[in-house]
């Protein structure tokens, strides 16, 4: 991971859950789904503060071509709240919520 990854993870935790972040370390996860790998690589795990319910937030990134919002890349930060109790519960839950809104019919205007 670059220093640019990292600041673009921390910066993520910070103004989506409006905490500050210090980064604590790095935990490898790997996930699969009927026998498909869906997730393998870091999870940084931060201690929060200024949060009113967590103290800990997961973060990563994954390709997202065409999104130059995040320069090709999404982010998530998933706070350690119940039933999120490690790195592995909030990919496992990210990959979750993906896939329900993608398979979610979708209204045309």
């Amino acid at each position: 991971m670059t220093r640019a990854d990292f600041d673009a993870l921390k910066k993520a935790v910070e103004d989506l859950h409006h905490c500050e972040a210090s980064y604590l370390s790095t935990e490898h996860v790997r996930e699969s789904f009927e026998g498909n790998p869906v997730w393998d690589g870091g999870v940084s795990i931060f201690a929060v503060t200024g949060h009113p319910a967590a103290n800990m937030c997961y973060a990563w990134s994954d390709d997202a071509p065409g999104s130059p919002a995040s320069d090709g890349r999404n982010l998530y930060a998933v706070l350690q709240l119940e039933p999120i109790k490690s790195a592995r519960d909030a990919v496992m839950a990210a990959i979750a919520v993906r896939c329900r809104s993608e398979t979610q019919p979708r209204l045309l205007a």
